[in-house]
């Protein structure tokens, strides 16, 4: 069983080469500003979890897209990454939609508008104790 860095290594190995297919080898306009954020793979090698987003749109039905065109290519994929990452046996892939960088970016906007809001009416110490 390999150890825990050794199963890190071979994550980052596969969201790297991942990412350079998603960029140079797949023309699923489906997958078209994808990336991967992470990739967990269990202790036994049997399964590799790929957590994907996307920057050209958010919500359901874009999530929903991008998993089916990921989930069409999934055995072109594997043998790709099979003949890049040397490994006895090359783990199936999962992938998963990743909503952090959209709920980063939500939670950015609104922070935002407060201080947008607070610019336009600051509270000063008088103001504030007359409430």
């Amino acid at each position: 069983m390999p150890t825990g860095i050794r199963l890190q290594r071979i994550a980052d190995r596969i969201r790297q080469e991942l990412s350079e297919m998603l960029l140079q080898e797949l023309n699923d306009p489906r997958l078209h500003i994808v990336y991967v954020t992470d990739v967990r793979v269990d202790r036994e090698l049997a399964y590799a979890d790929i957590y994907v987003s996307s920057v050209a749109g958010e919500g359901q039905q874009r999530s929903k897209e991008v998993l089916a065109g990921l989930e069409s290519a999934s055995g072109f994929i594997r043998r790709a990454l099979a003949s890049r990452i040397r490994l006895r046996v090359f783990p199936r892939l999962r992938f998963h939609w990743d909503p952090t960088p959209e709920n980063a970016d939500r939670i950015e906007r609104k922070l935002a508008e407060l201080r947008e809001k607070t610019k336009t009416h600051p509270l000063t110490s008088g103001e504030q104790g007359q409430r």
